[in-house]
């Protein structure tokens, strides 16, 4: 049976704030816990399960405690749990290294955040670099749109304009007046800056663009979502 202390320290992760202090965020779903176990056990600290919870990897390294559907809706952020609640340790920050790296400056939505990284995942990108007031990654509805991403995926929060400013790779930046992606072949080296859903990409960071690119419109749509742009861009970076 879970504590209450247990309980209000579990609830509490929800909150940046809580997930900061205690470097711990919480993940949730059957899939999503599998892809943990298989991903990054070493992070996992401890997991809640029901009866109904069927494990796909043996790795049991760290503390399981089977609990009944009434304590997972306590212990749950979701309107309807399903089988099983991680507790992991945020990880330490890696070495920026990938050839090609999306930026993102001030992406607010937490659905938007948690496509980008399932697209960086997809395209087999390293690295996503994000402002700080970029949505925090292990917001629980950041880590549900990640669909398991987020294990393969390394998140750095860091001042944006400093470290474009340090990088000696080249940086595009995805704007209205940018050249046609569609003319031209880019080399799958590069850092990719992608902006803000409302306000694109931010005066302090267009200084740092070298090379302003956009996909044309053909229709009468005022915008494109943030995700889907960096997904086409992707797309004609790897073309």
């Amino acid at each position: 049976m879970i504590s209450k202390n247990r309980i209000r320290f579990i609830n509490s992760l929800t909150q940046k704030k809580q997930r900061i202090e205690n470097n711990r965020f919480i993940i949730e779903g059957e899939k999503m816990v599998n892809e943990a176990i298989q991903w990054i056990p070493e992070l996992i600290e401890s997991v809640y399960v029901t009866s109904e919870f069927e494990y796909t990897s043996s790795n049991h390294s760290f503390e399981i405690e089977e609990i009944n559907e009434k304590e997972l809706k306590e212990i749950s952020s979701l309107t309807t749990p399903n089988k099983a609640l991680a507790i992991c340790k945020i990880p330490e920050n890696k070495n920026i290294d990938s050839p090609l790296i999306l930026c993102l400056d001030g992406v607010q939505d937490p659905g938007n955040m948690g496509t980008i990284l399932r697209l960086a995942d997809w395209f087999g990108i390293k690295d996503v670099v994000c402002s700080k007031n970029t949505v925090d990654c292990y917001n629980p509805k950041v880590l549900q749109a990640t669909m398991g991403a987020i294990f393969r995926v390394n998140v750095h929060y860091v001042d944006l304009s400093n470290f474009l400013s340090e990088t000696e790779l080249p940086i595009y930046g995805a704007l209205l007046d940018g050249e046609n992606i569609f003319e031209n072949h880019y080399e799958c080296k590069g850092i990719i800056v992608l902006g803000n859903e409302g306000n694109g990409i931010s005066d302090e960071i267009k200084k740092h663009v070298q090379q302003a690119i956009t996909i044309p419109r053909f229709g009468e749509a005022e915008s494109l979502n943030v995700a889907t742009a960096g997904a086409i861009i992707l797309g004609a970076f790897y073309r």
